[in-house]
């Protein structure tokens, strides 16, 4: 768990030597514990967040000392993960604690219209057909870029996340950067970017990935079908919209769920009232006994 010390302006990790400034944990050590949490690796975490893989590697490095994170290696592949005090850490960072599911946003692009033409050496880019027309293919920063008649398309690489938010954030800041560099490499101006429509937004749920083994399911705003290996069990939203309702909807049902407890409590009220109200009215139909009090001459008076 860190703590602040005002004096020197460095968060401690409890039983670790292991220091860090305080506005590096959170322009830093957050930003790459979350990509690590999703299962991003290094040079990725560099490319999305525009940092140098040396930058990355050197907090990668300082996490690992601190007992956040631990390396894995697949083949000849570096990976990393979290460790349950790494887990525990990001939790308390972030004040919030995150639902199961993990998002995947795939197939985005984000598309910047040329406001005017630049000069693209022969070499750096190769042509390809499309349908009736030409384009230019090439990379950028590690990114693949398309070049039409009208735009500048940035295909950003699949992107995972707790949230739409997070994700379409991360590709925004990407495309962006990316822009900027076509720019400055070769004086094109571009104008605005936007994301583009034909984007897969989808999030892993433990229901979706015991039906989809059965049956699939389509709906105007989302599907489950049976996608393969780790897209298994993934509820694909077609839409932002849908998305944010599918986040809202644990909010929802314990709304709907404080709404029967208070219907259920008026029931009851209703039900006592009701036993009272019959209870009244069983008492005021009753025949009434004969109250008459005898004399001694046999007679009674009322």
């Amino acid at each position: 768990m860190p703590s602040g010390s005002v004096g020197s302006q460095k968060v401690l990790l409890q039983k670790s030597k292991v220091k860090f400034y305080f506005s590096t944990v959170r322009s830093r050590v957050i930003p790459i514990l979350k990509r690590i949490e999703v299962g991003d690796y290094p040079s990725k975490i560099a490319r999305i967040y525009g940092w140098s893989k040396q930058h990355v590697f050197y907090y990668l490095k300082k996490l690992e000392q601190a007992g956040l994170v631990r390396r894995k290696v697949r083949s000849s592949a570096v990976f990393y993960e979290l460790t349950g005090k790494g887990q525990k850490v990001l939790t308390s960072c972030e004040g919030v604690i995150y639902s199961s599911g993990v998002y995947r946003l795939h197939k985005c692009q984000v598309l910047f219209p040329v406001v005017r033409e630049g000069f693209y050496p022969v070499g750096d880019f190769r042509e390809v057909e499309m349908v009736n027309w030409t384009a230019l293919l090439g990379l950028v920063n590690g990114v693949s870029v398309r070049k039409t008649t009208r735009h500048w398309v940035v295909h950003v690489e699949t992107l995972y996340g707790r949230s739409p938010g997070e994700l379409f954030g991360l590709a925004k800041n990407l495309g962006d950067r990316v822009g900027r560099a076509l720019m400055s490499k070769y004086g094109v101006l571009l104008g605005e970017g936007q994301v583009g429509k034909g984007y897969e937004l989808a999030v892993d749920d433990p229901v979706a990935k015991l039906l989809s083994r059965y049956f699939t399911i389509s709906t105007p705003k989302r599907k489950m079908d049976h996608s393969p290996g780790e897209l298994e069990g993934e509820i694909d939203h077609l839409s932002r919209d849908a998305a944010v309702e599918y986040l809202l909807m644990p909010e929802r049902v314990k709304k709907l769920e404080g709404q029967i407890l208070g219907l259920s409590s008026q029931v009851e009220d209703l039900q006592s009232d009701v036993h009272q109200l019959v209870q009244v009215l069983k008492e005021a139909v009753a025949p009434k006994e004969n109250s008459a009090v005898p004399l001694n001459d046999g007679k009674y008076i009322s």
